[in-house]
């Protein structure tokens, strides 16, 4: 007769915790409980400068990058307060409009 461990069956009071939850006495990162915001370009042109940098804190409205289009700078703003986690595009990228151009953890 076989028993529940040999069958590679594990009672549920026995699973392994997630990784993603945080370890008791051990140094949490903060990125388990962070939302994300996708920043996205309403225009399409070329990427002409991005005044931020990973890891900067930004507020509401902060330009994030500067999109050329039609001879005119159009500002690409963060939607929210958070730390820019990640910037997609680079000076002279081409974006298309509802392009993701940076996210940000909030």
């Amino acid at each position: 007769m076989h028993n529940n461990v040999t069958r590679g069956i594990v009672p549920d009071n026995k699973k392994p915790q997630s990784r993603t939850a945080p370890r008791r006495g051990g140094r949490e990162t903060g990125r388990e409980h962070l939302a994300e915001i996708r920043i996205v370009t309403e225009v399409a042109g070329r990427v002409c400068a991005v005044p931020t940098a990973v890891g900067n804190d930004v507020s509401d409205g902060d330009d994030i990058v500067l999109v050329e289009a039609m001879k005119m700078e159009i500002p690409v703003p963060s939607s929210s307060k958070g730390r820019i986690r990640e910037i997609l595009v680079s000076i002279d990228d081409v974006v298309a409009e509802g392009q993701t151009v940076a996210i940000l953890d909030v």
